[in-house]
């Protein structure tokens, strides 16, 4: 991999790019209102099964198939893999998530003069995809955009469980760590899934979302 590729992927896969990452939890927080997650292994468990049962059955492959439409100009196929990224978000704020997100990495990309306006960064972009403009725009590898996707997923999940657990930032490190395996599975998965065998099932996960809609007290807007 290239310098330039690497600081580039480096750069617009860090928790520090204002996309505002940092204040969703993807249920996470509702799961430890809960008391579905109370410790490190809880939070092991829960962000392994999300990651095995969702993420790498859905997200990363939506994602990996935008790197591709990308790649060869397929302007249709960007704009059915959005759609079908946006109708799986099957509550409010996983919609508003994706979407707030979205918008905000494509208006930077052009405020930054990365990325040229693309008609499939108008109107509502999910996340996937302004990443993958952000991806094709800047040359990076696409293997290891994906796992840089996945690790920028499991690392917000692992920093809202030091925010909210009594889990320290050695403990946090560690379970991230833990989850490097986890993490190479899901890319390698989401490489070679079948588009039939793509789903995004996840109803405890749905119900969760819907329930942290309404809690009290939240930190996180999802």
């Amino acid at each position: 991999m290239k310098a330039a590729a690497l600081l580039h992927l480096l750069q617009f896969a860090s928790p520090a790019l204002p996309v505002g990452a940092y204040s969703y939890s993807q249920g996470l927080e509702a799961a430890l209102e809960a008391g579905l997650v109370r410790d490190a292994a809880s939070a092991g468990d829960w962000i392994g099964r999300h990651l095995r049962e969702v993420v790498a059955q859905w997200d990363a492959p939506l994602f990996w198939r935008l790197l591709g439409a990308y790649a060869v100009r397929d302007d249709a196929a960007i704009a059915f893999w959005s759609e079908c990224y946006l109708a799986s978000r099957d509550t409010a704020e996983f919609r508003a998530e994706t979407v707030q997100m979205g918008y905000s990495l494509a208006r930077l990309l052009a405020e930054l003069g990365v990325a040229d306006p693309h008609p499939a960064l108008r109107g509502e972009v999910p996340l996937p995809t302004a990443f993958a403009c952000a991806v094709d725009a800047l040359g990076i590898p696409h293997e290891e955009a994906l796992l840089a996707m996945l690790f920028s997923w499991a690392e917000n999940q692992v920093l809202a469980c030091v925010k909210s657990l009594p889990l320290g930032q050695v403990a946090g490190q560690r379970l991230l760590l833990a989850l490097r395996p986890e993490l190479e599975r899901a890319a390698l998965h989401a490489r070679g899934v079948p588009d039939e065998a793509l789903s995004n099932w996840a109803p405890g996960l749905s119900m969760l979302s819907m329930r942290h809609e309404v809690q009290h007290g939240r930190l996180y807007r999802s």
